[in-house]
């Protein structure tokens, strides 16, 4: 087996939060299978927004100077992605988005990834509360090559952290899934 460099972004601004947690214990999963996996916490970056002016589809970088720089290459030089996101309305949190929207330069770039994952907790008690997620999940996949998503997770019913931590369903199914990556 391949021994693969996992890259977890975690976007959540409450550290300890229910999709950290998730993202946690896909990586306890993950370097059970002898992976090599990081954890970067967006609330610990200066990410400003895309400004939409496309230069990185030229000159390979953003003409922002901010901690956005700092997480190109390691987003890019990764094999495997994993999105942990809080859910909220029914979509990705508003860091998450923003991520995506700069790593744009990646699209005009050789990358390594080709398999991503998603990791969601939400409030709701129906799965489906993820389904918008997918489909713009999907939606950014389908703008690179060969990438595909393997698998999601969705923790629904969890407000808060005892929710999930007495969940041990749900823990041993982001365990499996980052043993499984």
């Amino acid at each position: 087996m391949k021994k693969k460099n996992i890259l977890i972004i975690s976007s959540t601004m409450r550290k300890g939060g229910n999709s950290e947690i998730l993202a946690e214990n896909f990586k306890k999963g993950a370097e059970e299978k002898g992976h090599i996996v990081e954890i970067v916490y967006l609330r610990n970056y200066n990410i400003n927004f895309c400004r939409g002016c496309l230069y990185c589809q030229k000159e390979h970088k953003c003409v922002i100077n901010d901690d956005a720089k700092l997480l190109l290459d390691k987003f890019k030089n990764a094999d495997a992605i994993v999105f942990a996101t809080p859910v909220y309305y029914y979509t990705m949190c508003g860091q998450l988005k923003n991520f995506l929207d700069r790593m744009n330069p990646v699209f005009a770039m050789k990358y390594n990834f080709k398999e991503i994952y998603l990791l969601a907790s939400c409030a709701d008690e129906e799965e489906s509360a993820i389904n918008i997620i997918l489909k713009e999940i999907e939606g950014w996949i389908s703008c690179f090559e060969d990438v595909k998503l393997m698998g999601h997770l969705c923790a629904t019913n969890v407000t808060n952290v005892k929710d999930i931590l007495s969940n041990e369903n749900i823990i041993n199914k982001a365990i499996t899934m980052g043993k499984n990556a």
